[in-house]
Protein backbone atom coordinates (compact mmCIF):
# COMPACT_ATOMS: atom_id res chain seq x y z
CA UNK A 1 0.00 0.00 0.00
CA UNK A 2 1.48 3.74 -0.66
CA UNK A 3 1.76 6.05 1.49
CA UNK A 4 -0.78 8.77 2.22
CA UNK A 5 -0.42 12.00 0.95
CA UNK A 6 -1.33 15.09 3.17
CA UNK A 7 -4.07 17.41 1.27
CA UNK A 8 -2.92 20.96 0.73
CA UNK A 9 -6.01 23.14 -0.51
CA UNK A 10 -6.50 22.78 -4.14
CA UNK A 11 -4.89 25.25 -7.06
CA UNK A 12 -5.21 25.20 -10.68
CA UNK A 13 -2.56 23.77 -12.40
CA UNK A 14 -0.89 22.00 -9.49
CA UNK A 15 -1.02 18.72 -8.15
CA UNK A 16 -3.24 18.32 -5.43
CA UNK A 17 -2.15 15.30 -2.74
CA UNK A 18 -4.87 13.56 -1.66
CA UNK A 19 -5.00 11.93 1.69
CA UNK A 20 -5.64 8.23 1.33
CA UNK A 21 -9.07 7.00 2.94
CA UNK A 22 -9.15 3.74 5.19
CA UNK A 23 -9.56 1.06 2.39
CA UNK A 24 -8.98 -2.98 2.30
CA UNK A 25 -8.53 -2.79 -1.43
CA UNK A 26 -5.46 -1.55 -3.24
CA UNK A 27 -5.33 -0.54 -6.57
CA UNK A 28 -2.08 -0.53 -7.27
CA UNK A 29 1.01 -2.40 -5.31
CA UNK A 30 4.04 0.16 -5.19
CA UNK A 31 6.01 -1.41 -7.85
CA UNK A 32 2.82 -1.33 -10.37
CA UNK A 33 3.29 2.45 -9.81
CA UNK A 34 7.06 2.83 -10.04
CA UNK A 35 6.28 0.77 -13.44
CA UNK A 36 4.23 3.39 -14.97
CA UNK A 37 6.65 5.77 -13.36
CA UNK A 38 9.01 4.58 -15.09
CA UNK A 39 7.56 4.15 -18.49
CA UNK A 40 5.52 7.79 -18.99
CA UNK A 41 7.92 9.37 -21.53
CA UNK A 42 7.31 6.68 -24.08
CA UNK A 43 2.96 6.06 -22.84
CA UNK A 44 1.65 7.61 -25.38
CA UNK A 45 3.50 6.23 -28.77
CA UNK A 46 3.40 2.87 -27.36
CA UNK A 47 -0.39 2.82 -26.32
CA UNK A 48 -1.28 3.71 -29.89
CA UNK A 49 0.62 0.46 -31.02
CA UNK A 50 -0.88 -2.07 -27.92
CA UNK A 51 -4.51 -0.44 -28.52
CA UNK A 52 -6.02 -2.14 -31.68
CA UNK A 53 -8.99 0.20 -33.10
CA UNK A 54 -7.19 3.53 -30.91
CA UNK A 55 -9.67 5.72 -32.66
CA UNK A 56 -12.80 3.87 -32.77
CA UNK A 57 -11.88 3.39 -29.03
CA UNK A 58 -10.94 6.79 -27.86
CA UNK A 59 -14.07 8.01 -30.32
CA UNK A 60 -16.67 6.15 -28.58
CA UNK A 61 -15.59 7.56 -25.17
CA UNK A 62 -16.28 11.09 -26.06
CA UNK A 63 -18.76 10.76 -28.26
CA UNK A 64 -20.47 8.91 -25.91
CA UNK A 65 -20.76 12.41 -23.49
CA UNK A 66 -22.91 13.70 -25.86
CA UNK A 67 -25.85 10.90 -23.94
CA UNK A 68 -25.87 13.72 -21.40
CA UNK A 69 -27.96 15.90 -23.53
CA UNK A 70 -25.97 19.08 -21.90
CA UNK A 71 -22.31 21.07 -22.62
CA UNK A 72 -19.80 19.34 -20.54
CA UNK A 73 -18.27 22.52 -17.82
CA UNK A 74 -16.65 19.66 -15.32
CA UNK A 75 -15.22 16.67 -16.39
CA UNK A 76 -13.12 14.26 -13.80
CA UNK A 77 -10.16 11.42 -15.71
CA UNK A 78 -9.65 8.43 -13.36
CA UNK A 79 -6.10 7.15 -13.88
CA UNK A 80 -5.74 10.01 -16.05
CA UNK A 81 -2.01 8.78 -17.22
CA UNK A 82 0.14 11.73 -19.54
CA UNK A 83 -3.64 13.07 -20.79
CA UNK A 84 -4.54 11.05 -23.42
CA UNK A 85 -8.56 10.95 -22.60
CA UNK A 86 -8.81 14.10 -21.36
CA UNK A 87 -6.89 15.33 -24.56
CA UNK A 88 -9.64 13.93 -26.92
CA UNK A 89 -12.08 15.45 -24.87
CA UNK A 90 -10.94 18.61 -24.70
CA UNK A 91 -10.63 18.70 -28.31
CA UNK A 92 -14.53 17.36 -28.94
CA UNK A 93 -15.38 20.10 -25.89
CA UNK A 94 -12.76 23.03 -25.60
CA UNK A 95 -14.58 24.92 -22.65
CA UNK A 96 -14.25 21.78 -20.65
CA UNK A 97 -12.51 22.39 -17.28
CA UNK A 98 -10.54 19.20 -16.43
CA UNK A 99 -9.52 17.37 -13.56
CA UNK A 100 -6.87 14.49 -13.75
CA UNK A 101 -6.20 11.97 -11.54
CA UNK A 102 -3.15 9.94 -10.96
CA UNK A 103 -1.56 7.24 -8.55
CA UNK A 104 1.83 8.08 -11.02
CA UNK A 105 3.57 11.11 -10.52
CA UNK A 106 5.44 10.84 -13.29
CA UNK A 107 2.07 10.37 -15.70
CA UNK A 108 0.84 13.68 -14.13
CA UNK A 109 4.12 15.96 -15.09
CA UNK A 110 3.66 14.88 -18.98
CA UNK A 111 0.23 15.49 -18.80
CA UNK A 112 1.24 19.16 -17.52
CA UNK A 113 3.26 19.72 -20.46
CA UNK A 114 -0.02 19.46 -22.24
CA UNK A 115 -2.46 21.14 -20.72
CA UNK A 116 -0.40 23.48 -18.05
CA UNK A 117 -2.63 25.37 -16.20
CA UNK A 118 -5.83 24.08 -18.47
CA UNK A 119 -6.29 21.16 -15.96
CA UNK A 120 -6.17 20.69 -12.39
CA UNK A 121 -4.07 17.90 -11.36
CA UNK A 122 -4.82 15.25 -8.36
CA UNK A 123 -2.22 12.47 -7.29
CA UNK A 124 -4.15 10.01 -6.06
CA UNK A 125 -5.37 5.90 -6.12
CA UNK A 126 -8.62 4.99 -7.39
CA UNK A 127 -9.33 3.92 -3.84
CA UNK A 128 -9.37 7.40 -2.35
CA UNK A 129 -12.20 9.47 -2.16
CA UNK A 130 -13.74 11.03 -5.01
CA UNK A 131 -13.02 14.91 -4.77
CA UNK A 132 -14.98 18.04 -6.06
CA UNK A 133 -18.44 16.68 -6.91
CA UNK A 134 -20.71 17.23 -8.73
CA UNK A 135 -19.58 15.85 -12.25
CA UNK A 136 -20.86 15.89 -15.26
CA UNK A 137 -18.71 13.72 -16.60
CA UNK A 138 -16.70 10.69 -15.01
CA UNK A 139 -13.95 9.56 -18.07
CA UNK A 140 -11.32 6.57 -17.71
CA UNK A 141 -9.24 4.62 -20.05
CA UNK A 142 -7.14 1.39 -19.39
CA UNK A 143 -7.05 2.20 -15.95
CA UNK A 144 -9.89 0.36 -13.36
CA UNK A 145 -8.74 -3.19 -14.66
CA UNK A 146 -5.75 -2.39 -11.97
CA UNK A 147 -8.33 -2.78 -8.67
CA UNK A 148 -9.61 -6.19 -8.25
CA UNK A 149 -12.94 -6.82 -8.30
CA UNK A 150 -14.33 -5.47 -4.54
CA UNK A 151 -12.14 -2.50 -5.71
CA UNK A 152 -14.13 -1.77 -9.23
CA UNK A 153 -17.58 -2.32 -7.22
CA UNK A 154 -16.94 0.30 -4.66
CA UNK A 155 -15.55 2.82 -7.27
CA UNK A 156 -18.70 2.38 -9.45
CA UNK A 157 -20.87 3.45 -6.59
CA UNK A 158 -18.36 6.27 -5.58
CA UNK A 159 -18.77 7.16 -8.90
CA UNK A 160 -22.18 7.23 -9.39
CA UNK A 161 -22.40 9.59 -6.04
CA UNK A 162 -19.95 11.75 -7.21
CA UNK A 163 -21.39 12.44 -10.75
CA UNK A 164 -24.47 15.57 -11.16
CA UNK A 165 -27.86 14.14 -11.82
CA UNK A 166 -27.61 12.90 -15.68
CA UNK A 167 -24.12 12.60 -15.56
CA UNK A 168 -22.37 10.10 -17.82
CA UNK A 169 -19.58 7.79 -16.62
CA UNK A 170 -17.26 6.41 -19.43
CA UNK A 171 -14.65 3.36 -18.39
CA UNK A 172 -13.15 2.67 -22.21
CA UNK A 173 -11.36 -0.41 -20.47
CA UNK A 174 -9.34 -3.97 -21.12
CA UNK A 175 -12.01 -6.46 -20.17
CA UNK A 176 -11.77 -10.27 -19.68
CA UNK A 177 -13.91 -12.63 -22.09
CA UNK A 178 -16.52 -14.65 -20.05
CA UNK A 179 -14.62 -17.81 -20.17
CA UNK A 180 -11.20 -19.44 -20.40
CA UNK A 181 -11.90 -20.13 -24.42
CA UNK A 182 -12.29 -16.13 -24.70
CA UNK A 183 -9.66 -14.80 -22.46
CA UNK A 184 -7.02 -16.99 -24.75
CA UNK A 185 -8.63 -15.86 -27.75
CA UNK A 186 -8.31 -12.44 -26.78
CA UNK A 187 -4.68 -12.44 -25.80
CA UNK A 188 -3.97 -14.58 -29.31
CA UNK A 189 -5.88 -11.74 -31.09
CA UNK A 190 -4.36 -9.10 -28.98
CA UNK A 191 -0.19 -9.77 -29.54
CA UNK A 192 -1.21 -10.36 -33.57
CA UNK A 193 -2.96 -7.24 -34.28
CA UNK A 194 -0.34 -5.35 -32.10
CA UNK A 195 2.11 -6.48 -33.86
CA UNK A 196 0.52 -5.44 -37.07
CA UNK A 197 0.50 -2.46 -35.81
CA UNK A 198 4.30 -2.03 -35.30
CA UNK A 199 4.78 -3.43 -31.97
CA UNK A 200 8.00 -5.22 -31.90
CA UNK A 201 9.02 -8.09 -29.52
CA UNK A 202 10.36 -5.82 -26.94
CA UNK A 203 7.67 -3.53 -27.17
CA UNK A 204 5.07 -6.52 -26.53
CA UNK A 205 7.19 -7.60 -23.54
CA UNK A 206 6.79 -4.22 -22.02
CA UNK A 207 2.96 -4.39 -22.75
CA UNK A 208 3.08 -8.03 -21.49
CA UNK A 209 4.96 -6.36 -18.09
CA UNK A 210 1.86 -3.83 -17.60
CA UNK A 211 -0.67 -6.27 -18.05
CA UNK A 212 0.79 -8.61 -15.18
CA UNK A 213 -0.43 -5.67 -12.96
CA UNK A 214 -4.08 -6.28 -14.56
CA UNK A 215 -7.28 -7.45 -13.01
CA UNK A 216 -9.62 -7.72 -16.12
CA UNK A 217 -13.29 -8.19 -15.27
CA UNK A 218 -15.90 -9.21 -18.27
CA UNK A 219 -18.33 -6.96 -19.83
CA UNK A 220 -21.31 -8.76 -18.21
CA UNK A 221 -19.97 -8.34 -14.55
CA UNK A 222 -18.93 -4.86 -15.49
CA UNK A 223 -22.53 -3.66 -16.44
CA UNK A 224 -24.13 -5.72 -13.34
CA UNK A 225 -21.73 -4.06 -11.07
CA UNK A 226 -22.60 -0.79 -12.57
CA UNK A 227 -26.47 -1.20 -12.25
CA UNK A 228 -25.91 -2.44 -9.04
CA UNK A 229 -23.92 0.44 -7.84
CA UNK A 230 -27.12 2.86 -8.87
CA UNK A 231 -27.32 3.11 -12.75
CA UNK A 232 -30.51 2.50 -14.41
CA UNK A 233 -28.61 3.00 -17.96
CA UNK A 234 -25.98 0.91 -18.33
CA UNK A 235 -24.73 -0.54 -21.74
CA UNK A 236 -21.21 -1.60 -23.49
CA UNK A 237 -21.41 0.41 -26.54
CA UNK A 238 -18.23 -0.82 -28.71
CA UNK A 239 -15.79 -3.62 -28.10
CA UNK A 240 -13.02 -5.44 -30.06
CA UNK A 241 -11.72 -8.78 -28.74
CA UNK A 242 -10.58 -7.64 -24.72
CA UNK A 243 -11.10 -3.97 -25.48
CA UNK A 244 -14.92 -2.29 -24.33
CA UNK A 245 -16.09 1.33 -23.91
CA UNK A 246 -18.41 0.70 -21.19
CA UNK A 247 -20.89 3.92 -20.52
CA UNK A 248 -23.26 4.37 -17.86
CA UNK A 249 -25.87 7.36 -17.19
CA UNK A 250 -27.14 8.79 -13.45
CA UNK A 251 -30.69 9.12 -13.47
CA UNK A 252 -31.55 12.50 -13.49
Amino acid sequence: MREPHAAPSTTEGAVILVRAGSRTVVPLTNSAVQHFENRAADYEAERRRVVPGYDAFYGTAVTALALAGREMRRVLDLGAGTGLLAAHVAAAHPNVELTLLDGAAGMLDRARETFADRATYVHADLGDPLQGGAWDAIVSALAIHHLDDAGKRELFARVHAALAPGGIFVNAEQVAGPTGLFDDAYNRWHERRAKELGTTNADWSHAVESMRHDRCASVEHQLAWLREAGFGDADCLWKDHRLAVLVARRAG
